[in-house]
């Protein structure tokens, strides 16, 4: 399987979660995500081609072409690879809902952000 880059925040405790949770459902021996932390890491991120006050507000994902997805296209690429989240993939992708998870999440990560002093 081509291996994905996720670019995640690792100082949103949510975000680590999520890391933990997606972990735990990926096969032992499936190896084909990398996380990176992008805290303190701006000038990566923009080496990347990444603005880094947009991978604060959306997750990025680089797939094994070099294309970055963001937001819910990014998490519906890296759900589609474990059995147990493709549901939610395929659900977050309808074209009914996707607007409204799009919503949803921005405004989400907005609140946090703002909460945590970091926006």
């Amino acid at each position: 399987m081509a291996r994905l880059k996720v670019y995640y925040d690792g100082a949103c405790p949510r975000c680590v979660a999520d890391r933990r949770r997606y972990e735990k459902l990926r096969t032992l021996s499936d190896d084909s995500v990398e996380w990176l932390d992008i805290t303190g890491k701006a000038e990566q991120l923009r080496a990347a081609g990444i603005d880094p006050h947009l991978a604060l507000t959306e997750l990025h994902v680089e797939d094994a072409q070099g294309r970055i997805h963001r937001e819910l296209d990014a998490y519906i690429l890296l759900m589609a690879r474990t059995p147990a989240l493709r549901p939610l993939a395929w659900l977050l992708g309808l074209p009914g809902l996707k607007p409204m998870f799009s919503w949803s999440y921005r405004h989400w990560v907005l609140r946090r952000l703002h909460q945590e002093g970091r926006l």
